[in-house]
């Protein structure tokens, strides 16, 4: 029986992020194995790559700190550009209602160390993005070091950067069981894995595995409270309409957002649709037209778009119930680590994940941000995060 001292299932993003870390830690005989055949089928690469510091809870503030810092120095640690590029995010409110949650987020985000955010009423708004239609917009924020990041450079800097470091990667290869065994009345321990490739005999398992985290999870017999959701991208037809450097625009009342990437327009408008299989994913008709009609009736410039529906695309986010990240040990599994339930914002975080799972599996806990706020143990203490994220 093959035996590994840690078995990574999910080579996302942050699956490799978590490689690197810990064989950057010194740690040897890492394995992580992928269900699907390459590097980046899964979720990583259909990321629209967005990152943002302006979140409402100070947890998430932070943790796009710490990975903004080690974006900032990522071409120089692994060799390939992040693709960072802070061209902001303009978030718009319509009422007063919605600006003063905006505001209180602000206070949050400036508490937390964040000092580029700042609030923006009409005039500076259309400075920042002309192309809006200002109708009904009476305000918003706007954060300069906020923009753009290349998820798959990401991955990619990642899982070599693992590779060289001894890590090995395997692609179609899928987790069937665990085998567990109890140490008390209330801690277990996995002793192997079996997966489509044969059983493994291990130290330690840390589930990376996405939207269907879930899932994973309950082949260990525990219940972790991450569950999939779709999320669809509309491609503008018509190519540089807006400028690349245009900030990420998005409406708080609806959660309608657009960005433009190599010269296309990226449209986003959330509607919630839980998937039943991770290759059953699609774009619908229906909503295509229906984010069509908001960007023509929004967006000047977009007024007379079609939508390019063979370069459109559906992705799969990973939601915990509070929209925050389960980062540490499982309830119950001594040796069994989630880094789940990203919800959206698992490709900007990931550098962040990585580097705090590695401290925490190492040093007993995370050292560059306080994990309490991502402890998985908190829903079954009845103390999940108080979330007033608008995407």
């Amino acid at each position: 029986m093959r035996t590994v001292e840690t078995l990574i299932i999910g080579g996302g993003v942050i699956g490799a992020s978590i490689a690197y870390h810990l064989a950057e830690r010194g740690c040897k005989n890492i394995l992580v194995i992928e269900r699907s055949g390459e590097l980046g089928a899964g979720s990583t690469s259909r990321a629209t790559g967005g990152f943002r510091c302006q979140f409402g809870t100070a947890a998430n503030v932070r943790l796009s700190l710490l990975a903004r810092a080690k974006l900032l120095r990522f071409k120089d640690e692994l060799g390939v550009d992040s693709g960072y590029s802070p061209c902001g995010y303009l978030f718009l409110a319509h009422n007063e209602r919605e600006l003063e949650a905006l505001r209180a987020a602000q206070r949050v985000q400036q508490a937390a160390g964040i000092r580029e955010v700042e609030e923006v009423r009409s005039m500076e708004i259309q400075t920042i993005n002309p192309a809006l239609a200002m109708d009904s917009i009476i305000g918003g924020t706007f954060c300069s070091i906020d923009g753009f990041i290349r998820p798959m450079n990401i991955l990619e800097g990642y899982a070599r950067g693992a590779q060289e470091r001894g890590v090995q990667f395997e692609f179609g290869v899928e987790c069937q069981a665990f085998s567990l065994a109890k140490i008390n009345e209330v801690t277990s321990k996995i002793e192997r894995a079996r997966t489509s490739l044969g059983e493994i005999a291990l130290g330690r398992v840390i589930n990376a595995a996405g939207a269907w985290a879930g899932r994973l999870a309950q082949q260990a017999g525990i219940e972790v409270p991450v569950f999939p959701l779709c999320r669809q991208v509309a491609v503008v037809r018509e190519e540089n309409l807006l400028p690349d450097e245009m900030p990420m625009t998005i409406f708080i009342n609806d959660g309608f957002h657009f960005r433009v990437r190599d010269g296309r327009v990226l449209l986003l408008l959330p509607v919630d649709i839980t998937p039943t299989h991770p290759f059953e994913i699609k774009v619908e008709d229906a909503w295509i037209e229906q984010v069509a009609a908001r960007a023509r009736r929004s967006v000047h410039p977009l007024a007379q778009i079609t939508i390019d529906r063979k370069l459109s695309w559906a992705g799969l986010y990973e939601i915990s119930p509070d929209k925050h990240a389960l980062i540490g040990q499982a309830p119950g599994i001594e040796n069994f680590y989630l880094a789940n339930g990203s919800s959206g914002h698992g490709v900007m975080h990931a550098p962040a994940i990585g580097q705090l799972l590695a401290e925490i599996i190492l040093d007993g806990a995370a050292t560059m941000v306080d994990a309490c706020a991502f402890r998985p143990s908190r829903f079954l203490e009845g103390r999940p995060n108080v979330s007033t994220e608008f995407l």
